[in-house]
């Protein structure tokens, strides 16, 4: 369930590129919604009474040095993910009024960085969360870089 709720917003970045401009924000706020219903059925599956952590996805990945990539949720980042997954589809359903060139790009970089936001909060292993967290500054670069106001590069390099 949790790579399911993690990736569906990339799936939906993949599917916004090969779309029209006029669908492209269609699809993205489809993805999100989507993702967003995921975590609503995480969090009404969810139980709070027991300790650990909960859905647990582990797959070996660099066994070598331990790494692994391994997904869960806990009483605090089950609200956090659901959280994410409410705020994106606003942002994406607000975005048309400030975004007027390369709405594609834009739907599509959004979508990426939901699903580096949904990685940082579910991520078990260390690794796992440095590679959500550092994957999260790439779109988030070219969103204020491109689609920033004034000193919008000064910006983005910081």
């Amino acid at each position: 369930m949790l790579s399911l709720l993690t990736f569906i917003p990339l799936i939906g970045a993949l599917a916004v590129l090969f779309t029209s401009r006029a669908a492209a924000r269609w699809v993205a706020l489809l993805a999100s919604l989507l993702s967003f219903v995921v975590s609503l059925v995480m969090l009404l599956r969810f139980d709070p009474a027991a300790s650990g952590y909960q859905f647990v996805e582990s797959l070996a990945w660099i066994p070598q040095f331990g790494v692994g990539y391994k997904l869960g949720v806990d009483g605090i980042s089950v609200w956090l993910a659901l959280l994410t997954t409410l705020i994106f589809p606003i942002a994406l359903w607000a975005s048309p009024g400030a975004i007027h060139e390369r709405e594609k790009e834009y739907y599509a970089l959004m979508l990426l960085m939901e699903t580096a936001t949904l990685g940082v909060f579910l991520a078990l292993d260390m690794f796992l969360f440095y590679v959500f967290w550092e994957f999260a500054l790439v779109p988030m670069y070219f969103i204020i870089g491109v689609w920033g106001r004034p000193r919008k590069l000064y910006a983005a390099i910081k």
